[in-house]
């Protein structure tokens, strides 16, 4: 087996000694800000919150387009509201909102369910650009920067958990000599991602079948997964950027032991 890829099982964590040092309290356990939703879903981001609770963090404030207050703001009492456009995803004047958050915030969460609008586009790359700390996206936020993911994979505190129908998308927009087919082999791939996360600063968690690859500057860790865990993308990634924002110098062993 290749020195850079490790294997992690349920009852075999790879980093048992992280799972033992976890913050005593909440104000050590820190902060994270979450974004997602729009008029017609509200999921992804009330999911990230309760996952990100589950996963033991200390404080988590969650935005939403203000389109929601009427439908979500009786029963999610952890909404906070910024302006929306008239289809009722994220306006431009979000923008400030975003960077307040995140910078009272350890690390952000792009949660999903963001709708396909070009207003919500614009705030999302420049908030990507402006932004300098600990970033987590998911769901259909990948999908704003498939088609130009340059400045997405060569920003540093990036990781992606993505679909491997998102991770083709994003490795062809980058040029990369590899293609990742769905026929392709399990050393083929963990090939493929130490080569990819050596080439691009971006982390990578991806499912490929009963499989969750994470990939960060070339090391490898595969973590099978039960057969019935059909929706993992959220959770994944909730608990990912709780782990990662706690132990902000041990990337790979915190994205590592936040699959588990």
């Amino acid at each position: 087996m290749e020195k850079y890829w490790h294997k992690q099982t349920a009852d075999k964590p790879l980093f048992p000694d992280l799972q033992w040092s976890r913050p005593e309290n909440k104000m050590q356990a820190g902060k994270l800000f979450i974004a997602g939703g729009n008029a017609h879903g509200f999921a992804a981001a009330g999911e990230a919150y309760g996952e990100a609770t589950k996963a033991g963090i200390g404080t988590a404030r969650v935005l939403l387009p203000d389109s929601l207050r009427k439908t979500v703001g009786r029963i999610f009492e952890a909404g906070e509201y910024t302006p929306s456009t008239p289809s009722g995803s994220f306006s431009q004047l979000a923008i400030a909102e975003f960077l307040d958050m995140s910078a009272w915030a350890d690390g952000t969460l792009l949660a999903g369910d963001f709708g396909r609008n070009s207003e919500t586009a614009i705030v999302l790359e420049r908030f990507v650009t402006k932004y300098s700390g600990q970033l987590t996206i998911t769901k259909d936020g990948i999908d704003y920067f498939v088609n130009n993911s340059a400045g997405l994979l060569a920003r540093s505190e990036t990781l992606l958990v993505l679909s491997y129908a998102q991770l083709q998308k994003l490795a062809t927009s980058a040029h990369f000599t590899t293609a990742f087919t769905f026929d392709m082999d399990f050393l083929r791939i963990v090939d493929a991602l130490h080569e990819f996360t050596q080439k691009h600063q971006a982390h990578i968690i991806v499912r490929h079948l009963d499989t969750i690859f994470v990939a960060v500057d070339g090391q490898i860790s595969t973590t099978t997964l039960p057969e019935d865990t059909k929706i993992w993308r959220v959770k994944t990634a909730a608990h990912a950027a709780t782990w990662w924002l706690q132990n902000p110098t041990k990337s790979f062993e915190a994205l590592t032991t936040a699959v588990l």
